[in-house]
């Protein structure tokens, strides 16, 4: 069956820059839906007098969706194709879009968590965009791929720095707030026809239509997919954790107004991104496992620096901009791996639970990080020593365990791709 290798399709380039730019593109507009309420947390605790628990509970909620959905998302892609799943996931984000907006103008809390609930929807996406974008790269440029499509995590960049400036545009207030996710939902309609008219499956893709709990079951038995969800927790995981809570805490340590909060973590959020297909062409030239290893390095070391409150913005920025950057780099290095050893028939499905993990390595830490705040001195120092420590052990378990294992997975691949 390998001998039919050579007659696969050609990809024309210009195919695939349309594909992927349009991918980039629809993953970056779900994102900034399904980060609407980071931005906007301070004000909706305000009006609705949240202590740091509940808000917490607010900000994080929609990861939660957004990481298990990726799950049978992936799956689903694998049979439909990504021009059918990002038409119909931008179309039915819709809904939780508006309907938050509604929980927020009647002061709603709990319908205002449930909603929020349902907006993860929008971040299951990224469990679309991998597969569909492996489909249109040959095997050495994946990691350059997958990396620039990540990038489209800055979504929440702009969701930090736009959704707080869009509801003082927009009359500020509970009005500017309502029209603010007007605007957001008639911008994912209009994606929704681009992604239908102008998005082309791949040539070379075919759908994949066993049964999904089987596919799912499959996935799980490959080592490959346990392993890259921890590494992938840990990286992506921090970057959501930080890109959904860091304006809460720098309203809270530094002081910051919602809107500057947002534009500082905008450039977090844009550190990341422009981090992420630099790690993913890096992971193509030296392999994912040293680019993977300086980004948990790297992190372990900022999350220390950031518990000792540097003063803004100097100390503070640099901080979290590095952090950013570690961050972005790890996550373009795991998804690299990912299109290496991934069977090429189960590359969505095991996308979808690698990126479940990812965002349930978000969906922890605003939790964490609000439960250990220390009102007394107004820190986040155990919070902040815990990231540190994970992202250790993660550093230890990629140079101790991956490298005795990683021939064989790479073999694994290959006969599965037969």
């Amino acid at each position: 069956m390998s001998a039919s290798a050579p007659a696969l399709p050609a990809l024309p380039k210009a195919m695939q820059a349309r594909n992927l730019t349009l991918a980039t593109i629809a993953f970056a507009l779900t994102f900034w839906a399904w980060n609407l309420i980071a931005p906007l947390a301070v004000q909706y605790s305000e009006a609705l007098s949240l202590n740091t628990s509940q808000k917490s509970l607010l900000v994080a909620t929609p990861v939660l969706v957004g990481a298990l959905g990726r799950i049978p998302v992936g799956a689903l892609t694998d049979r439909y194709g990504g021009r059918v799943m990002f038409t119909v996931l931008s179309l039915v984000s819709i809904v939780p879009v508006l309907l938050v907006a509604w929980a927020g103008s009647v002061g709603s809390y709990p319908l205002l968590v449930l909603f929020a609930f349902l907006l993860g929807i929008a971040g299951t996406s990224f469990a679309t965009g991998i597969p569909f974008v492996n489909a249109w790269y040959d095997a050495p440029r994946r990691g350059f791929a997958t990396g620039v499509f990540g990038a489209g995590m800055g979504g929440t960049a702009l969701s930090a720095y736009f959704t707080p400036r869009l509801v003082k545009w927009l009359g500020g207030g509970a009005t500017g707030l309502v029209w603010t996710h007007v605007a957001i939902a008639i911008a994912l309609a209009v994606l929704a026809i681009v992604c239908w008219t102008l998005m082309t499956d791949s040539p070379r893709w075919a759908p994949n239509t066993d049964r999904v709990l089987p596919k799912l079951g499959a996935a799980l038995k490959l080592p490959v997919t346990w392993q890259l969800s921890f590494l992938y927790a840990v990286t992506f995981g921090g970057f959501v954790a930080f890109s959904t809570y860091l304006p809460t805490y720098i309203n809270t340590i530094y002081g910051f107004s919602p809107v500057d909060a947002g534009g500082r973590t905008a450039v977090f959020s844009i550190a990341a991104v422009v981090a992420r297909p630099v790690g993913g062409t890096l992971s193509d030239r030296v392999g994912p496992k040293p680019v993977v290893l300086v980004s948990l390095a790297g992190a372990a070391i900022m999350a220390v620096l950031a518990s000792t409150q540097p003063k803004p913005d100097l100390g503070s920025g640099t901080t979290f901009v590095l952090m950013a950057l570690f961050l972005g780099l790890g996550t373009g290095g795991v998804f690299a791996w990912v299109a290496r050893l991934a069977p090429a028939a189960r590359v969505g499905t095991v996308a979808g639970i690698v990126g479940a993990a990812g965002g349930l390595g978000g969906y922890f830490p605003p939790l964490i990080m609000g439960e250990t705040y220390d009102g007394a001195d107004n820190d986040y120092t155990v919070g902040l020593l815990l990231l540190c420590a994970l992202a250790v052990i993660a550093f230890l378990f990629t140079l101790l365990v991956l490298p005795r294992q990683r021939k064989a997975q790479e073999q694994q691949a290959r006969s599965a791709r037969v």
